[in-house]
């Protein structure tokens, strides 16, 4: 038991990425619809962790990441370059108002078209971001941030305002987001699921989550409820 919790706690190696690779944005279409963005999915399923668990969303993945963590289970480096005009003619296949930029990293991307043609059709965008990029004002209407400064200790987080402050614990000093958390609503610790693990020490890690949680009573447990669910 000694030795998996030693593991339990220990930071995953990953490689540092530079952050000067991040990205210029490239010059707008006069057509916004006719614009290209880098699109992994788009699913409508629930909410499955954080605030706003159980509440139907439409999730827009976005390809390219400016980070590379061990947990990460998604294809962010596989994508279809489709129009913004695809993107809306998709949307309107569901009968849903809540959208949700995921990735890979969303904040890469041309928000301000995006805010530009979906709020007047009557969406409310929602984004989850690394927050090392600091996101143009007034573009999305809930912010989630997940730092993972626990693994890139030279990256900085740029977006230090927002709704919500959602942290996968491996292991960290709580102490490292002191000078985060004033700047969210909610904040939340959730659990590192390692796909790679078996249940027992995926479990392992779910109760020492929820000991810290019950240490710290000003942040609240999320779970990857959608997981269990084996939905999307």
């Amino acid at each position: 038991m000694e030795d998996e919790t030693r593991e339990l706690v220990a930071v995953p190696i990953v490689p540092i990425i530079d952050e000067s690779i991040i990205p210029k944005k490239g010059l707008k279409n006069e057509d916004p619809l006719e614009q290209e963005f880098p699109v992994v999915e788009m699913f409508y399923s629930i909410q499955g962790e954080g605030f706003h668990v159980g509440v139907p969303s439409i999730f827009i993945r976005f390809g390219g990441c400016n980070l590379a963590c061990s947990w990460c289970d998604t294809k962010f480096d596989e994508w279809e370059n489709i129009t913004l005009r695809q993107i809306v003619e998709k949307l309107e296949s569901w009968d849903c108002e809540r959208i949700v930029f995921t990735g890979g990293e969303p904040a890469l991307q041309d928000l301000e078209t995006l805010s530009q043609v979906l709020h007047p059709l009557g969406y409310s965008l929602a984004i989850e971001t690394n927050g090392t990029i600091e996101l143009p004002e007034g573009v999305v209407d809930w912010i989630c941030v997940s730092p993972k400064n626990q693994l890139y200790t030279s990256v900085k987080i740029r977006q230090c305002v927002g709704d919500e402050l959602k942290v996968v614990w491996v292991g960290q000093k709580l102490s490292m987001y002191d000078d985060l958390v004033a700047g969210f609503t909610h904040h939340f610790l959730q659990p590192m699921y390692e796909e790679s693990k078996d249940a027992a020490w995926n479990g392992i890690n779910f109760q020492n989550t929820n000991e810290m949680v019950k240490s710290n009573p000003k942040w609240r447990l999320s779970l990857q409820t959608h997981k269990w669910m084996g939905v999307e």
